[in-house]
């Protein structure tokens, strides 16, 4: 009977372990499964990330050469007055020698 008894509870805590085996189990690939889901989205928002990042920098080179453009546009623009400030000038004093001159070398 002894022999019977401890068979009865050596199955009973065989069937125990296994239960418990098999709950450990299952709880740990739930666990791998929901880490592997965090990975993912963590990897897709990283992506993501990555993909604003380009995009920014895009926009800044983008930006940058707009912005040079404009400067070599306005320094052209800044050149074409100067010139023609110059020639204005050149034309001014043409004038006022003209009107304080006969227009004669010998005599002036």
């Amino acid at each position: 009977m002894r022999k019977i008894v401890f068979a009865a509870a050596a199955t009973v805590a065989a069937m125990s372990l296994a239960a418990c085996s098999e709950k450990t189990q299952d709880a740990t690939e739930a666990v791998a499964s929901s880490a592997g889901d965090d990975i993912e989205a963590a990897a897709s928002d990283v992506g993501d990330a990555m993909g604003n990042v380009g995009d920014k920098a895009s926009e800044a080179a983008n930006d940058t050469a707009d912005a040079a453009k404009d400067a070599a546009a306005d320094a052209e623009k800044t050149t074409d007055d100067i010139a023609a400030d110059a020639e204005k000038a050149a034309n001014d004093v043409a004038k006022e020698m003209d009107d304080h001159t006969d227009g004669n070398p010998q005599t002036n």
